[in-house]
């Protein structure tokens, strides 16, 4: 038995050895060996995309078919601004939604947990980085329980309990076309150091409500330390504005 132990233990140091030597060179650690990804970064954005959009959304051509009798993914825009665009009132954007808007994002990290704050809408997300289960009792809300742990230098960010929301910003692009994820949905970042700059993000769409599996789509975040000296400058909402977008019709 006690080969048997060293041996796996043995293992376990190569696997773990050859995993750092794969490592890109220079990427900031934390105290205890994990990448840190503390810093200031852009939005994700599909590999080539320049800043010339207003946010990312989701490429059609990742998405997994559509559920038999589902949920559906794309409801018309009413001509209700709380329903086209509920953000004009001040309610949250969601995730995912959120984390593909076009604003600057802040990461914090420590041994237990990794803060994701955006500057638009002040969005905040903590999430433990010790794998723990997602918490009992919660009601369905706009970010979800999420929950992280670690695969070598890859972090793993598993995400539940949300309500049904928007999925992305494509009814800027498509006004028939606002697409909403469910209640069942389920979501996993998964994110890594590319090198010193950069990190992958690859997230991964499970909504059982409304396709027949799992897609996902890969995203690159690239960091913005100059962004570091100006900070964030506050995103402010006027809550119950009965003009959305500064349009009251005359009234």
């Amino acid at each position: 038995m006690r080969t048997n132990f060293l041996a796996v233990a043995g293992l376990t140091a190569a696997l773990a050895l050859t995993a750092l030597a794969q490592a890109p060179a220079g990427i900031p650690r934390t105290a205890n060996g994990k990448p840190d990804f503390t810093g200031f970064y852009e939005w994700p954005k599909s590999d080539g995309e320049q800043c010339h959009c207003s946010a990312t959304i989701f490429d059609r051509k990742y998405f997994a078919d559509l559920k038999p009798g589902g949920e559906p993914l794309l409801e018309p825009r009413t001509g209700d601004p709380r329903h086209d665009e509920p953000r004009d009132f001040c309610m949250p954007a969601g995730f995912p939604s959120n984390m593909l808007s076009a604003y600057a994002m802040q990461f914090f990290q420590n041994k237990d947990n990794l803060v994701m704050t955006h500057e638009f809408e002040r969005m905040t997300r903590i999430i433990p980085l010790d794998g723990r289960k997602h918490r009992d009792g919660l009601e369905p809300s706009f970010y979800g329980d999420p929950v992280g742990h670690w695969e070598g230098d890859t972090l793993v960010i598993e995400t539940t309990g949300f309500k049904r929301w928007s999925l992305d910003d494509y009814f800027y692009t498509n006004v028939k076309e606002y697409r909403m994820h469910s209640d069942a949905l389920k979501t996993i970042e998964r994110i890594k150091f590319k090198d010193a700059k950069t990190l992958s993000y690859n997230l991964t769409i499970d909504d059982p409500k409304i396709f027949v599996g799992p897609w996902s789509q890969e995203f690159t975040i690239r960091a913005r330390p100059e962004w570091e000296k100006t900070g964030f400058v506050e995103y402010f909402c006027e809550e119950n504005n009965r003009c959305p977008g500064g349009h009251c019709g005359g009234n």
